[in-house]
């Protein structure tokens, strides 16, 4: 059965591209889904969620972070995901599934396991 991984990010993010490299090189079909142009369905972002809380989903070191004044404001786990969706850099990209094992950010080790599994 032929492994394929969905990589969920947007073209610009440097982690992104290091997971599609990084899955390229070893051959793997990607499903790639830009966030900037599609939204992830709520069922997907909840996987992702379940997994590694909305916090750990959220990439606080981003300049995208700072700019929207996340780092000052408290906001409903519903108001920030319907910024997530308005901003997708916002998120620890790239988020990537195989199945049902998920990884988040730039995670080589978390991408190696997915194979190996």
């Amino acid at each position: 059965m032929a492994i394929s991984v969905q990589i969920f990010g947007t073209r610009g993010s440097q982690p992104t591209r290091a997971a599609e490299r990084f899955f390229k090189e070893r051959r793997i079909a990607i499903h790639f889904v830009d966030l900037q142009v599609k939204p992830m369905s709520p069922g997907e972002i909840k996987r992702f969620i379940d997994k590694f809380g909305l916090a750990g989903l959220i990439d606080s070191a981003a300049k995208e972070y700072e700019a929207a004044g996340l780092k000052y404001l408290r906001l409903s786990d519903a108001d920030l995901l319907a910024r997530i969706e308005k901003t997708p850099k916002l998120l620890n990209l790239p988020l990537v599934r195989c199945g049902n094992r998920i990884s988040a950010g730039q995670d080589e080790a978390g991408w190696k396991s997915m194979l190996d599994g």
